[in-house]
């Protein structure tokens, strides 16, 4: 390598500053795909579960998370949130479909009072043909969402009560975290990030 190849590879290493954070720009570095932050890094996301899928069988993470996987923890008798959320996930799956990539999208029920799984089989089979819904006891759940450090309370009494609860979608693959989305992001920009992830690790 020459004195100017060197100097020139120098110069283009620069720091910078965004968002209150110091970040190096380095040509040589692998492309970034995302910008989730993770308090503890990423590998704080995620963990095993034991949970029952909408055909009744008990499964594990290791059974579900055997490639790309998109994950939403919401419940079916949710008014607006979660079918907006799981239809924006959907989109995505399908044009990553289009691309020749397959991501498996999951739904875990924050309200396994109400959500056996009949009632998630009904949701997940409107919601996209490849998604699998999952339930379990109440200890399950919860130690599903701690896992993924999501935050979920029941709010009211009788049968129509609602769930207060966090609307991340966790792209997990398996190594753990890859990638979280926001509610305010396109069905495009999910897919695009997706697809760079992908790409990345393949």
């Amino acid at each position: 390598m020459s004195k100017w190849t060197v100097i020139a590879a120098s110069a283009a290493i620069a720091i910078g500053v965004g968002a209150g954070a110091v970040f190096l720009l380095d040509p040589f570095s692998q492309k970034t795909c995302g910008s989730a932050v993770v308090a503890g890094g990423k590998a704080a996301i995620g963990g095993p579960f034991t949970l029952v899928n909408h055909k009744g069988e008990t499964v594990t993470d290791k059974d579900i998370i055997t490639g790309p996987t998109l994950i939403y923890f919401g419940y079916t008798f949710c008014p607006d949130v979660c079918p907006l959320d799981t239809a924006r996930n959907a989109e995505a799956i399908d044009i990553l479909e289009a691309k020749g990539i397959d991501v498996l999208p999951v739904f875990i029920s924050i309200d396994p009072e109400r959500d056996d799984p009949r009632s998630l089989a009904d949701f997940v089979e409107g919601v996209h043909p490849r998604m699998i819904g999952l339930t379990g006891t109440t200890d399950q759940v919860k130690a599903a969402s701690k896992a993924y450090k999501t935050y979920f309370r029941k709010n009211g009494e009788g049968e129509d009560y609602l769930m207060d609860h966090s609307t991340f979608a966790y792209l997990m693959g398996p190594d753990g975290l890859w990638e979280f989305f926001k509610r305010d992001q396109t069905p495009e920009e999910v897919a695009d990030v997706i697809a760079c992830f992908v790409d990345q690790k393949s």
